[in-house]
């Protein structure tokens, strides 16, 4: 697995987050997203497709939040709803795990692999639209 890192690719042309071809699990524990993160890999996702994305880097990277009360960065529409729930929920705690699965085929594949995790929120970014992500158990 690699090291999140934001790229002018994975954001939209008002600079907020949508990385088209990904999908994104947070959840509630450190410990559940390496697991997810291992079963992503043991699925059959290269280690390079795989990030782990800790609560600071949801808030400062994702989220543009600056410092400990800041708001994140404004927009209207479905991205900036999304990231406003990945900054509340990292302020919870929450960690994400992004893996880059373009075709439906690797979204089934990553639902399968991390099916015995309960992670909290998930969302598929396609071309021209989000997918809301649903985990196998709650």
């Amino acid at each position: 697995m690699k090291t999140f890192e934001i790229t002018p690719k994975m954001l939209t042309l008002g600079g907020v987050f949508y990385p088209t071809g990904y999908a994104v699990l947070l959840f509630p524990e450190a410990d559940q997203a390496q697991q997810a993160a291992q079963a992503l890999e043991a699925g059959g996702f290269a280690s390079e497709s795989v990030m782990l994305v800790p609560p600071a880097t949801i808030l400062r990277d994702i989220g543009k939040v600056d410092g400990d009360s800041g708001e994140g960065f404004p927009s209207v529409g479905t991205e900036g709803h999304t990231v406003g729930k990945y900054i509340a929920l990292a302020r919870q705690g929450h960690h994400g795990v992004m893996v880059h699965a373009p075709s439906d085929e690797d979204t089934q594949k990553v639902l399968a692999s991390v099916s015995h995790l309960p992670f909290t929120y998930g969302q598929k970014y396609h071309m021209l639209a989000m997918e809301d992500l649903e985990p196998a158990i709650r």
